[in-house]
């Protein structure tokens, strides 16, 4: 799996809405680019529409949001009208096509021995491509989650944490266990007290030296 910090790989695919080339259609945006190890199974359908009924969400976060299947771009439209019907939010976002297996490769989520194609793979066999990667702008990878089939991912987590990042990026803060908007965060350990008055005059609480917790403006 990719880890943290690496530069996502860039990429060309055919999706529900057109071909693309990853890192042109990210563009300035953050991105969520999550995975599904094959079309009609029960939990990524449930999850896709999840997804497209935060949309709203995403958007004002300033982040695209882009599925990826192993199966072929045809399925990925029959699947979306089950989606639709099952969730009550219809796709409205771009679903790539992995037919050739070469993006779960490139992203480490399937192993070079996979073969070269989707045809006769039960979602079992792909169980390992059910993987959440959140991308910076700088195209980097910010985080990485890996969630079993059974298990259905919690997009208001993910949500959670793309405001986490979005505030530590622009502010030398990290956020605590179960941080949510409007919480006190933490002054970074990298950022001294002399250089912490300058940056938070307001001041701070220090339970522990190295625990400065900060009211958010």
């Amino acid at each position: 799996m990719l880890p943290i910090g690496t530069v996502a790989p860039d990429f060309e695919a055919d999706t529900t809405e057109g071909r693309i080339r990853f890192h042109e259609w990210l563009g300035n945006s953050w991105g969520v680019l999550f995975s599904h190890p094959k079309d009609y199974t029960p939990v990524c359908t449930t999850e896709l529409g999840a997804m497209a009924g935060l949309a709203s969400e995403f958007a004002k976060r300033n982040v695209k949001v882009l599925a990826i299947s192993v199966d072929p771009v045809d399925s990925h439209h029959g699947w979306s009208k089950d989606i639709a019907e099952v969730t009550g939010h219809a796709v409205n976002y771009p679903m790539i096509a992995d037919p050739e297996l070469k993006i779960s490769k490139l992203y480490g989520m399937l192993p070079a021995s996979a073969g070269d194609t989707s045809q006769g793979r039960t979602a079992a066999d792909n169980a390992t491509v059910r993987t959440v990667f959140v991308i910076g702008p700088d195209k980097q990878i910010k985080l990485v989650l890996a969630y079993p089939m059974t298990t259905g991912r919690n997009f208001d987590e993910i949500l959670r944490v793309i405001d986490s990042l979005q505030l530590t990026a622009q502010k030398k803060l990290a956020t605590p266990a179960n941080w949510k908007p409007g919480e006190k965060a933490i002054i970074a350990g990298s950022v001294t007290n002399d250089a912490a008055k300058e940056l938070f005059p307001q001041g701070w609480d220090s339970p522990k030296p190295y625990i400065r917790y900060v009211e958010v403006k």
